[in-house]
């Protein structure tokens, strides 16, 4: 399997591909934290097993997990995102209304594909926001995505001032369609497919609903986005995926997930839809029942997703270190560049 389009020859050095890497980081990160109002915060790497604070994403991937030999053999497990670390964050810290948190968050997910997009190592912003009463609704969701995407879009724009090669393609606005339109619309299409048909015809596509459905679009797990909520518009879910068309490989990519969080009545009706009742006995799941947790919004923005968007690369490993097959090693020579 091809990691690399015909014809592609990166349109940056190694040199000056690692200094665009930091400006855009840095970039994006004042962007977003000044948009949605959000502090930086010290996150962890691993995480109690058996406390319900890691994240299963799917509810099938496993994390690496290790004993720790001075606190009686107690196994750790490094995260696989902080969905529902973050929320807990908000409430210990006494984070108010219109304000959140950001963190740089660095995840190994072993049973993820290793391709020209995906990689077991795993860096993004994780963020996450209190919200005011009367805001979980389809409209703030679709504001605060609108905010995001503006963050990106400026990146992209300084980012093209810096190195004028690297011109910005994305659409002024973002569009939003829901999984069960996409099905509406292409029926006999994988989900896949849709998100590549939507992302080519509309340049960016807030895609919401993701979870949901017999079957759902794509997994997500039960206790940390609503993926069931009935909205006005007829459909279910206040969640969604942020997905681009990328010019370099001509197809869609997915640069976040993102969503408005569960409250006690969605967490419960989830695990009964997934047959996951007993996890109403974790740690987490006990402190969101008992009310202990605001009513959130929140996400993660891949870092090197974004960062490979922004600096037209092909390959993930052009822009993030991880382990990478021989073949992928040996392309990636032949078109002139380098996997780290």
């Amino acid at each position: 399997m091809h990691q690399f389009p015909d014809g592609y020859r990166p349109l940056l050095n190694q040199h000056d591909t690692e200094k665009a890497i930091k400006a855009a980081k840095d970039l994006f990160e004042k962007e977003l934290a000044g948009a949605l109002r959000l502090s930086r915060v010290t996150s962890p790497l691993f995480v109690e097993s058996g406390s319900g604070i890691n994240d299963d994403l799917n509810g099938i991937e496993r994390p690496v997990s290790f004993p720790v030999k001075n606190m009686g053999e107690k196994r750790m497990e490094i995260v696989q995102s902080l969905a529902k670390w973050k929320r807990m964050a908000l409430a210990d810290l006494g984070y108010k209304p219109g304000f959140g948190l950001y963190t740089d968050m660095n995840a190994i997910r072993p049973d993820d594909d290793i391709d020209s997009i995906h990689s077991i190592y795993v860096d993004q912003w994780d963020w996450e926001k209190v919200m005011d009463e009367g805001e979980r609704n389809l409209s703030f969701l679709k504001k605060t995505v609108t905010i995001i995407y503006g963050a990106i879009k400026r990146t992209a724009f300084n980012l093209s001032e810096l190195y004028p090669v690297l011109n910005d393609y994305l659409p002024e606005e973002i569009t939003f369609v829901h999984t069960e339109e996409a099905a509406q619309m292409w029926p006999d299409k994988t989900p896949d497919e849709r998100e590549y048909e939507l992302a080519k015809k509309y340049g960016a596509v807030f895609l919401i609903g993701i979870g949901y459905g017999n079957p759902p679009h794509s997994g997500r797990a039960p206790d940390y986005d609503d993926w069931s909520t009935p909205t006005p518009d007829g459909f279910h879910g206040l969640n969604g995926d942020i997905i681009v068309w990328d010019k370099v490989r001509q197809k869609n990519l997915e640069l976040s997930s993102m969503g408005i969080r569960v409250d006690r009545e969605t967490l419960l009706r989830q695990l009964e839809i997934r047959g996951l009742e007993e996890r109403k006995d974790l740690y987490w799941h006990k402190r969101l029942l008992n009310g202990d947790f605001p009513q959130t919004i929140g996400g993660g923005i891949g870092q090197s997703r974004l960062c490979m968007f922004l600096l037209h690369k092909a390959h993930i490993g052009e822009v993030q270190a991880s382990v990478w097959p021989e073949e992928a090693h040996l392309e990636a020579m032949k078109v002139g560049t380098h996997l780290f």
